[in-house]
Parts: C-alpha cells; sequence; structure tokens
C-alpha cells in the first residue's frame, strides 16, 4: 500500500541522511517512476525533501529538519508497530513486520519492554481473505475497477465496482466504493465474495461520502424481542447484547429484551439458542419456530431414517 511505502520511505531517509531512486526502488520492490511519484507525495505533505544530481547527489531530507520523537512516547510506538503487525495477519505476507523492522532501527530509544499488544486481524478462512485484500489494495492503488460475483441473501449477482476502502469490522472484512450496477456507493462483504479480478478499467476519483458503520445504521433495531433464557446462555447474551439485557427472575430463567433488524436473522439466531430460550414477543414467532420445527422432523424423521439405513 502506498501509504506503507511512504512512511518506510521517510524512515529510512531520516535514519541513512541520503540515498538514491535506484536503492529506493530495490528496497520497496517498485519501479523508480513509483518512488519519483513518492516523493513528490511526500513534499506536498509537508516534508522538505530535496535531490541533488550527479556524483554525490542523491535523495535527502532537507538540513536541520527533524521529527520532534518527543511527541512519540515508548507506548505510543508499541502502539504502531502493533497495528503494523496486525496487517500481517490478514495479509498472507511479512510484508508490514518488514516495514516495521525499517521503522524500528530509527526508534529504538523509545521502544522498550516487551510487546504487551497483539491483534489478529485475520477470520476464520484467512486463506481465502487474504488474496482479496491484497487484489483490492493493489486497484484501489491503480485506480482500476474489480469485478466479482457477489452471494447474498436475495441471490447471486455479478457486480462491478470502483474500490475506496477496506474495512474490517465485525470480525469481518469488507470493500467499499461505488457499485456499477446500482450506480450507488455500497460495502461488500469479502467472505460472500468470489472470482474476484481486477480489470483494465480505470476510474477517476469520486467525491466518497463516508461510510455508514454504525451497526444501528446496516441493521435498524426494528423488532422488539423479549424472551427466557436458560441461565446456562448467559455467556451468550453478555458476549452479544451486553450485561444490561436481560434480568433474572426467581426461577434463575434470564429474561431477556432486546431487538433485531429482520425476522430472518432473528429465527436464525433464536434456532442456535436449540431448547434453551422461550420466544415471548414477537407472538409471530412462535409459529415461524413450529413450522421449521415440523420440516425438520418430516426431513430426519424415524422413516426417512429407516430408509437412508
Amino acid at each position: 500500500m502506498k501509504i506503507d511505502r511512504l512512511i518506510g520511505i521517510l524512515s529510512v531517509l531520516l535514519q541513512k541522511g541520503k540515498t538514491t531512486a535506484p536503492e529506493l526502488a530495490e528496497r520497496f520492490e517498485v519501479s523508480r517512476r513509483t518512488i519519483s511519484r513518492d516523493i513528490e507525495a511526500l513534499c506536498m505533505a509537508g516534508i522538505p525533501i530535496q535531490t541533488a544530481q550527479g556524483a554525490g547527489g542523491g535523495i535527502s531530507v532537507m538540513e536541520g529538519f527533524s521529527m520532534d520523537r518527543t511527541l512519540l512516547t515508548s507506548k505510543d510506538m508499541k502502539m504502531i508497530l502493533a497495528g503494523l503487525r496486525s496487517l500481517d495477519s490478514v495479509s498472507g505476507s511479512n510484508y508490514y513486520g518488514l516495514l516495521m523492522e525499517k521503522i524500528k532501527p530509527g526508534s529504538s530509544d523509545i521502544i522498550a519492554g516487551s510487546d504487551s499488544v497483539l491483534i489478529d486481524l485475520s477470520s476464520w478462512n484467512r486463506d481465502a481473505i487474504a488474496p482479496k485484500v491484497s487484489l483490492i489494495q493493489d486497484a484501489i492503488e491503480a485506480g482500476r475497477t474489480i469485478a466479482f460475483d457477489y452471494h447474498a441473501p436475495s441471490g447471486d449477482t455479478h457486480r462491478e465496482m470502483e474500490p475506496y476502502y477496506l474495512i474490517f469490522q465485525w470480525s469481518s472484512w469488507y470493500v467499499y466504493g461505488f457499485c456499477l450496477m446500482r450506480k450507488n456507493f455500497r460495502m461488500f462483504k469479502l467472505n460472500r465474495m468470489t472470482g474476484v479480478r481486477c480489470t483494465q478499467q480505470t476510474f477517476s476519483m469520486r467525491e466518497v461520502p463516508a461510510p455508514k458503520l454504525s451497526v444501528q445504521k446496516l441493521y435498524p433495531p426494528e423488532i422488539p424481542v423479549k424472551a427466557l433464557v436458560h441461565p446456562d446462555m448467559k455467556w451468550r447474551l453478555i458476549e452479544e447484547f451486553g450485561p444490561d439485557c436481560f434480568t433474572e427472575r426467581a426461577d434463575g430463567r434470564l429474561l431477556f429484551s432486546g431487538f433485531y433488524s429482520d425476522m430472518e436473522s432473528l429465527l436464525t439466531w433464536i434456532l442456535t439458542f436449540g431448547d434453551r430460550m422461550e420466544v415471548l414477543e414477537p407472538a409471530e414467532v412462535k409459529g415461524k419456530l413450529l413450522s421449521i420445527a415440523n420440516n425438520i422432523r418430516k426431513m430426519y424423521g424415524d422413516d426417512e431414517h429407516e430408509k437412508m439405513v
């Protein structure tokens, strides 16, 4: 990613004092033209970088300039390094670890003690997610659209989009950008994307509205739910809704109160409790659960079981 490379280039310049474009290109495995664009980006960001041609020339930070490192405490740097290291957990490579090593030597005086924060951003199917993350990162940097098949509860569709952001939230990865089919900004879950590829079609940067990431925006609380839950499921209620979502009754059961965004998700959630939850509201849930139970009984009934044996 470009931002990672910019940090790495600045770190090299502050440590070595002077270097050359070919050296930087080799170190970061990019072209000299890319390094030239990166140097321009650093200058635009306010870093006083100068270049000199001929023997003894090269790229350097102007004399007298230094970053006020007192702004970063040992704890601050540990948090930065932990964040960089965490990106390797999903990238499938050691790129960020190498970048961290490039930064650490020049910052050794403010790094003390062992790491106390470890962050893992990988999902359960890391082998499938890592290539998608890498491909989408490259597409964002190159300004190219991506195409993919998307598998959602509403059905399968083929999509093409202008990618702008990779987002990690709710233990999953998402890509946010302009969907060319819907002609609007959309967010897609990487786990539901197959056949992802970067196209040759480039796009001009749009004015991008901030993605609406709050749970209330994406999953509006529209269906009030009340249920009696067995006490051995207390941990799940606390983990998923917090410790204030229930009250304990005299018989030991937990009276749960909460909201769900749609009926299908609510039914799926209730079924994961098996016989450890009795739904009180909404009333129509009882009929839907009985219908599901009857269908399951027919599918796995004794007669069917005997036929299979």
